[in-house]
């Protein structure tokens, strides 16, 4: 009965970490790991839920998570945006969190291409520099749903 309890807690927080992989409310690939975490213990860590494997997916979970948050400036950077346009990003994106995920990549794309705009560039670079936060922000999403797929797998072979 414990292991029905916990693979339904555990698979319900996976599900809310693909979602969160998608929405910047909910903390994806984190939310992933506490329901394999939470799998893992019910089953005392018997393999493949080893110890040294959860660890490993902590790691690679707070990485991603911290990568997420720089990827989009690190785009935005690549792609030759200005220390204003930057911060035109960072500032949209903080306006368009409130929307959605898609608000958020929209919110950066606009205040990078603003500001870009605004400081005497030219509209084609200003473009570019939104089109750098668009490619960070995906790959981003990209990153975190693989990190919940690897969970997701992680739970279903255990099961299985």
């Amino acid at each position: 009965m414990l292991d029905f309890i916990g693979f339904t807690i555990g698979t319900l927080l996976i599900l809310l970490g693909f979602i969160g992989s998608l929405l910047p409310i909910l903390p994806g690939p984190p939310l992933s790991f506490i329901g394999l975490l939470l799998f893992a213990l019910i089953r005392n860590f018997s393999p493949p839920l080893t110890p040294t494997l959860m660890v490993i997916l902590l790691i690679v979970t707070m990485g991603v998570t911290l990568i997420d948050y720089l990827l989009p400036l690190f785009g935005a950077k690549r792609y030759g945006a200005s220390k204003w346009g930057i911060w035109g990003a960072i500032g949209g994106m903080m306006i368009g969190i409130f929307f959605s995920s898609f608000g958020m990549i929209l919110g950066a794309f606009i205040g990078a291409v603003l500001v870009e705009w605004f400081v005497s560039r030219k509209e084609g670079q200003a473009l570019r520099a939104g089109w750098g936060i668009i490619m960070g922000s995906l790959l981003g999403m990209v990153l975190k749903l693989g990190t919940s797929g690897i969970m997701a797998y992680y739970l279903i072979r255990t099961v299985i």
